[in-house]
């Protein structure tokens, strides 16, 4: 598996998690656990959005996603 592979796969992992994590606190009846679940989707989301720009990234720098 390529490191582009592997970074799409974490991009892919990452975005199931914040949707999880967005469920969690949508479906929570506690208000504290609420504001956790939202907190951490918030945090996870920053870092999904880090790994797609490193995604672009890479898609600039290696050959095999240059457009023909």
């Amino acid at each position: 598996m390529t490191v582009a592979s592997n970074v799409k796969q974490t991009l892919a992992s990452l975005k199931g998690i914040e949707a999880q994590l967005s469920a969690f606190a949508l479906n929570s009846k506690d208000s504290e656990a609420q504001q956790v679940f939202h907190e951490a989707m918030i945090e996870m989301a920053e870092i999904k959005n880090e790994i797609q720009m490193r995604v672009y990234e890479i898609q600039r720098e290696e050959e095999q996603y240059q457009s023909s």
